[in-house]
């Protein structure tokens, strides 16, 4: 893993966007899959809202996604695979970059057909703490006429990934706005952010 860990940081430092293919195992990621799917069927899922606490609305012209909690107490097999990995990426992120990350939090997210995220920050205006926003894809054999496209804003250029399967995206949850560009298929993953105090 750490080849590929390697890859997300110096992709990061070169372009302000890491990226890293196969940082979810095919293994893991079709077992994350399911357990989004069978969230889903089981309407578990709830609206993904924008701002937090008092602040926190909904408002689906913005942001129409549904949304997941990871939490270690559900005691899922799949889940816990998922923190070790993030516990491995922290540590050799804080090693080698001196990043000081103390935690973090993470989401599935499913995009229905039509749904979308417009332009954001991923940084509280209340609340500092989220550092580095990180996206991992579960979509297999994802064409590019399904959009649903990460659209990243860059001072100079816009940048533009397919949510492929096992691919992670890395950046700074207080620098680059983006969006998630309407998508033609349910579109799955799991994001979320790396902490500091």
């Amino acid at each position: 893993m750490e080849t590929i860990f390697n890859c997300l940081i110096d992709s990061f430092i070169a372009d302000k966007v890491g990226i890293a293919k196969n940082f979810l195992t095919v293994a893991l990621a079709a077992q994350l899959k399911e357990n989004l799917h069978t969230l889903y069927t089981g309407d578990q899922l709830q609206s993904a809202g924008i701002g937090n606490d008092a602040g926190l609305t909904h408002d689906k012209l913005i942001r129409s996604d549904k949304i997941y909690w990871l939490d270690p107490k559900h005691n899922d097999l799949h889940e816990s695979n998922f923190f070790a990995l993030m516990d491995l990426f922290v540590r050799h992120l804080n090693c080698t970059c001196y990043t000081g990350i103390t935690g973090y939090e993470f989401h599935y997210a499913l995009y229905e057909t039509g749904s979308f995220y417009k332009k954001h920050l991923d940084q509280f205006r209340s609340n500092k703490s989220r550092a580095f926003s990180m996206i991992m894809y579960l979509n297999t054999e994802w064409e590019q006429a399904d959009g649903g496209e990460l659209c990243i804003y860059h001072e100079d250029h816009i940048q533009t990934i397919a949510p492929q399967n096992g691919t992670c995206v890395f950046f700074k949850s207080s620098e680059l706005e983006h969006e998630v560009l309407v998508t033609n298929q349910p579109r799955l993953s799991i994001t979320g952010w790396l902490k500091a105090d």
